[in-house]
């Protein structure tokens, strides 16, 4: 059977309700080691025995007048900040699942410090506690791994403010945008075609209030997307291309337009990939999923500008017609890119779409995608490589990037570059030479991106999908770039 994840309920309160049956408070090195009295149930010299020293990520929890008593290691308060509070909120998340002691009721205490406001702490606490829950999987019915058993409530212990239950409303939607871009990546390829993909944003697009538009096969080849029609030729499932909008009530303060890589799964065409490299190319949309997690929330959230969604999907197969190394394809701006690598195929998808967003004359872009290897190997697993053009708009990137603690790093598109990807028949090559793989890409992207338009693009083929839990992030589909997103939507400026 399918595991499906159900979040815990949280509301705030002013004193931990008497049904809860652990009471969690955050303890930093400092409040640790004063002398100062700790918070009820807790005993600095037992905790001490314990091995319990407030370090991030430590959780212990100790018996205290009929129940439980948890001890959240903050670290230092110096060091203490929303993504501290996260990750803190995650350890006591990942003990609640794996001790069933503290399977149903919980009233966590928020830790107020360093400048860091009220509401902040919340929004932190529910997305850190919330996303190390989230469970994914398929489960035969008598496997004990898909036991019911969950943390059904949490009580936010504090002030009961409507700015501070607003902020714990507005961290519950944006943590359901991430667990739905979490289950669309970990779904099946077999099982996510692109149709089905395409008719799931539909879905949710009609649920949220959002207008929606679809084009399937024959109005994606009159639409001239060649790009996304030259990487769907190996398929047996046909391409759709999915356009979102969010409107906000009022005059629009701007329009942001996104765009997310939505390869179902990348075999890597005739250009096929080793049989461990494609093991989990399922997670080959992740772009477009962040996107679409992203889109969900906005209703709820209610940005000031004007947000439009752009989505190619297919699979990259290798079926009887497959595009051919060599062959060149047309893009729906015009230019031509000679294929010589099949499984260098977002770019080509990103074209058509990068090309379409442009035509709608936004204020600003940014495109999300699993894009190249070369960026894991610069930048590792779990940060995402940023370029683009407008510095004031990368910044607004970089800055949405420090608030929610999707870490993004700026790599250079310089001119002298563009050579690499020369081709002697057609505008552009799809791959450049043996190095700087990540910046060739973004140098093709960048020729899709008309002139004047302010333009990120986010490499995330690190941080999409990682094999070990860490903090709020779980084994699997990470739904990096939902969180970046929305915050980027909620503070845009054009």
């Amino acid at each position: 059977m399918t595991v499906t994840f159900t979040p815990p309920q949280f509301s705030t309160a002013r004193r931990a309700p008497a049904r809860a049956e652990v009471v969690a408070h955050g303890i930093t090195i400092e409040r640790l080691a004063d002398g100062d009295p700790l918070p009820s149930g807790l005993d600095r010299a037992d905790l001490g025995r314990l091995g319990f020293e407030a370090k991030a990520g430590q959780v212990q929890v100790v018996p205290s007048d009929g129940r439980l008593v948890a001890a959240v290691g903050l670290g230092g308060i110096d060091e203490l900040g929303t993504d501290g509070l996260r990750r803190a909120a995650a350890a006591l998340g990942r003990a609640a699942r794996t001790r069933r002691s503290l399977a149903t009721d919980l009233a966590s205490v928020v830790a107020t410090t360093n400048g860091l406001t009220e509401a902040d702490g919340v929004a932190a606490v529910v997305e850190g506690l919330t996303l190390a829950l989230y469970r994914f999987g398929y489960r035969s019915a008598d496997d004990k791994g898909a036991a019911s058993d969950r943390l059904a409530r949490v009580s936010i212990v504090g002030s009961t403010a409507a700015g501070v239950r607003t902020s714990m409303e507005r961290a519950e939607a944006v943590v359901g945008g991430v667990v739905l871009a979490r289950d669309l990546v970990n779904e099946p390829g077999g099982s996510l075609t692109a149709p089905k993909f395409a008719n799931r944003v539909r879905r949710m697009a009609r649920d949220r209030g959002l207008t929606v538009k679809v084009l399937d096969e024959a109005a994606i080849r009159r639409a001239r997307l060649g790009g996304l029609l030259g990487v769907n030729r190996g398929s047996t499932h046909p391409p759709r291309f999915v356009e979102l909008t969010y409107t906000p009530k009022g005059r629009p303060k701007g329009t942001l337009a996104l765009v997310g890589k939505g390869i179902t799964f990348d075999a890597g065409g005739l250009s096929i990939k080793s049989g461990q490299g494609m093991m989990d190319m399922k997670m080959d949309m992740g772009g477009a999923a962040a996107v679409v997690g992203a889109m969900s929330v906005l209703p709820t959230v209610a940005p000031r500008c004007r947000v439009r969604a752009y989505l190619p999907m297919t699979d990259n197969m290798l079926g009887g017609d497959a595009t051919r190394p060599g062959d060149v394809l047309t893009i729906r701006n015009g230019k031509t890119i000679e294929v010589l690598n099949t499984d260098a195929e977002g770019r080509l998808v990103l074209a058509d779409a990068l090309s379409m967003a442009s035509e709608a004359k936004p204020d600003a872009i940014v495109d999300l995608a699993t894009l190249t290897g070369a960026c894991m190997v610069a930048l590792g697993p779990r940060i995402a490589g940023l370029m683009g053009r407008g510095d004031g708009f990368l910044e607004q990137v970089e800055a949405a990037s420090s608030r929610t603690g999707e870490r993004v790093w700026r790599l250079p598109l310089p001119d002298d570059y563009r050579r690499m990807v020369d081709s002697p028949v057609a505008d552009m090559k799809n791959i450049g030479g043996p190095y700087g793989g990540a910046i060739t890409a973004g140098l093709i992207l960048d020729e899709f991106v008309a002139e004047g338009i302010d333009w990120a693009h986010l490499d995330i083929a690190g941080p999409a999908f990682t094999d070990a839990d860490d903090a709020e992030v779980v084994r699997g589909g990470t739904g990096f770039g939902v969180r970046l997103l929305v915050d980027l939507a909620r503070s845009f400026t054009a």
